[in-house]
């Protein structure tokens, strides 16, 4: 039994019943340990939770970064950023919830120590709209409520796809890079 077995069991768990709603003991259990035993590989459930929504936003980072960093259109990099990050949410469904619903659920001190993290993560969205303010490409008075704006569109998909749906997680991640970059008029 390793620490990462812990805590992709974990991540299991709180998207199933919600941080609050789950116990060191149904982590144990997923792992087929004592709950004496869980303490050897994790101090606490905070420290778990923590570790969950740092290690979602490495991934999301290592993953978003190249192509934040390219050197085309602002437009094209909102594109692809958006395919890659509906990818990664699909592809991670436990992570993932965990990241978007159970930050929350954090101690001031965990709290203190995941902000960074995640303000970095939003701050690759915000540069990409900034740039493409600043080139011309957009037009947007409040990147800042642009980027919070798109996130939560993303972010609320994992809430309603499902891989055997209607649409695959790429054609949503197109059509939302329309419906973002073109909008509804005419």
């Amino acid at each position: 039994m390793t620490r990462e077995d812990i805590l992709e069991a974990a991540a299991q768990v709180f998207r199933q019943k919600g941080y609050h709603g789950a116990s060191m003991e149904d982590i144990a259990r997923a792992v087929n340990l004592q709950k004496p035993s869980l303490y050897h590989h994790v101090s606490s459930k905070q420290d778990i939770l923590l570790a969950l929504l740092n290690r979602a936003l490495e991934l999301l980072l290592e993953r978003l970064s190249p192509i934040s960093s390219q050197d085309i259109p602002a437009d094209k990099k909102l594109q692809q950023m958006i395919r890659v990050y509906l990818q990664i949410l699909a592809e991670n469904t436990d992570l993932s919830s965990v990241l978007l619903f159970e930050h929350r659920s954090l101690e001031r001190k965990q709290h203190a120590r995941h902000v960074p993290h995640r303000d970095k993560f939003e701050a690759l969205w915000r540069d990409v709209v900034e740039e493409g303010v600043a080139s011309t490409l957009f037009v947007c008075d409040d990147p800042a409520l642009a980027t919070r704006a798109i996130l939560g569109v993303l972010n609320w998909t994992i809430t309603w796809y499902h891989p055997d749906g209607a649409l695959e997680i790429d054609e949503i991640a197109d059509r939302y890079s329309t419906l973002l970059l073109n909008g509804l008029c005419r």
